[in-house]
């Protein structure tokens, strides 16, 4: 019960024997478990790498299949993706306008909102639903009229 030998992990003995050669044995199988974990953290380093160039190979053919599937969108309604570029850039600027509304609404009732939940809340409440929705229908018109259609030959 007291201090047998055989009851601790081998990480807890300190070999205080005069034999050298024990010693050297306990040395090399050391080095041996320390050689086959080293291999097998290289050969899960390198099956990660492998799966890691998979994930960006397939996220490089998703974003290249997008943009072939809008290119074709484009070239075959040329006259709607002039006109969603149009409508972005008037709706660029009625974005502007929107913000510019916010920030003063900012300016003037900011000590409000830090002192206040339902300020804060009411402010949120005004331009929070609108700001993600103007941003969203921005995004879209811009991404469907940004480049030109290819022209036909």
């Amino acid at each position: 019960m007291g201090n047998d030998p055989s009851q601790y992990s081998p990480i807890f003995s300190i070999d205080v024997s005069a034999d050298n050669n024990s010693s050297r044995q306990s040395n090399a199988s050391n080095d041996d478990v320390v050689m086959r974990l080293l291999t097998q953290m290289v050969a899960a380093q390198q099956k990660q790498n492998q799966l890691l160039e998979q994930l960006v190979q397939a996220n490089v053919n998703t974003q290249k299949q997008r943009q072939t599937e809008l290119q074709q969108w484009k070239d075959a309604n040329p006259r709607l993706a002039n006109a969603c570029r149009d409508a972005a850039e008037k709706l660029s600027n009625v974005q502007a306008e929107f913000l510019e509304k916010l920030t003063d609404e900012i300016d003037v009732h900011d000590e409000d909102m830090y002192d206040s939940e339902y300020a804060l809340n009411e402010f949120l409440d005004r331009f929070g639903p609108r700001l993600a929705h103007l941003n969203g229908v921005l995004q879209v018109l811009a991404q469907l009229g940004s480049g030109q259609p290819t022209p036909h030959q």
